[in-house]
């Protein structure tokens, strides 16, 4: 029996660095403004990078850009917990246990 517990346990194990892995690899894009603003963030909520299409935007808007941006970040992160919570349930195991481990 303990050694039946074991052989689960580091089969977990396993299974939680594989979809670490694939968290650092899924990327999400979260959008405001049509497209105006773009953040794009991993699946454990790490921002990579922040596109804002120049057209868009002259110094008198800056506050619709900063809310923009803003928005494109609330956006990312709504997907990036999805993206997240997909991953983490594919093993059996409900999102909120596992959040701050990765």
């Amino acid at each position: 029996m303990l050694e039946e517990m074991l052989q689960q346990a580091q089969n977990v194990q396993e299974k939680v660095k594989q979809i670490q892995e694939e968290l650092n690899d899924t990327e999400v894009v979260g959008e405001a403004g049509a497209g105006a603003v773009r953040v794009i963030m991993d699946a454990k909520g790490l921002i990579k990078s922040i596109k804002i299409d120049k057209d868009s935007f002259t110094a008198e808007k800056i506050e619709v850009l900063e809310d923009l941006i803003v928005a494109a970040l609330q956006d990312a992160k709504k997907k990036s917990d999805n993206a997240f919570a997909e991953k983490i349930t594919k093993i059996g195991l409900p999102p909120e246990l596992l959040k701050n481990m990765f």
